[in-house]
């Protein structure tokens, strides 16, 4: 039972690979469209964390804010 699972994961990781790797009529294929929108993102995800980071941490309080 285990081998036949293994063998239907192999199969499937196969057919996603062969698809996204697979050239459209443009010449590029999904990955390129990935790797060329990836800096965007990362943009993208560090000005969330920076307002994230703004909103929820809290200025850091030394002993004598307390008194």
């Amino acid at each position: 039972m285990g081998l036949l699972r293994f063998i239907v994961i192999g199969a499937a990781v196969a057919a996603g690979v062969k698809y996204a790797t697979k050239k459209r009529p443009d010449g590029k294929s999904f990955v390129d469209d990935l790797s060329e929108k990836a800096p965007e993102w990362i943009d993208k995800a560090k000005k969330y964390g920076e307002q994230f980071k703004d909103q929820y941490a809290p200025g850091k309080q030394t002993s004598t804010d307390f008194e």
